[in-house]
């Protein structure tokens, strides 16, 4: 389903995500120009959660969700789940930070974070897309603030 206008700055920034997300993955491929090695990785991805995910997060929980939630119990139950995933995702981040075993949390936040995306894509945004219609939608036109990377990566 096509994404409507007021929610495509959200899926543009589950591209950067799904990217972050399959660089980071135990077995990744290679991407060019993008860090190889545990240690760039790691600043990558934590890189990637302050200047990117917190913001994208923010968006959905302090402008999306608000506007989604009370319309229907499936959504209001998926909005909790997924709110549930955000601090999962938060809370590898920052143990990300002090872990020893980086390796594994690194494979950990990149699934994590794949799934994550998925379901806001295929789930979320197609049920939101399906209960709401465009003039509502349009409500949120301008509201949620695309994030904007600060580095000059894909991700």
């Amino acid at each position: 389903m096509k994404r409507h206008k007021s929610i495509i700055a959200l899926s543009q920034d589950h591209h950067h995500g799904l990217l972050l997300a399959q660089l980071i993955k135990d077995g990744a491929p290679e991407y060019k120009g993008l860090p190889k090695d545990i240690k760039g990785k790691t600043a990558y991805a934590l890189d990637a959660w302050e200047s990117e995910l917190k913001i994208h997060f923010e968006n959905e929980e302090k402008i999306l969700f608000p506007f989604v939630l009370g319309r229907e119990i499936l959504l209001d139950k998926l909005i909790s789940e997924i709110k549930e995933e955000h601090s999962k995702i938060k809370s590898l981040c920052e143990d990300l930070k002090t872990s020893s075993n980086k390796n594994d949390l690194l494979n950990e936040l990149g699934l994590a974070l794949e799934n994550h995306i998925r379901k806001e894509e295929r789930i979320l945004f197609e049920k939101i897309q399906e209960v709401f219609d465009d003039s509502e939608l349009d409500q949120l036109a301008g509201k949620i603030v695309p994030v904007k990377p600060n580095r000059n990566s894909t991700c």
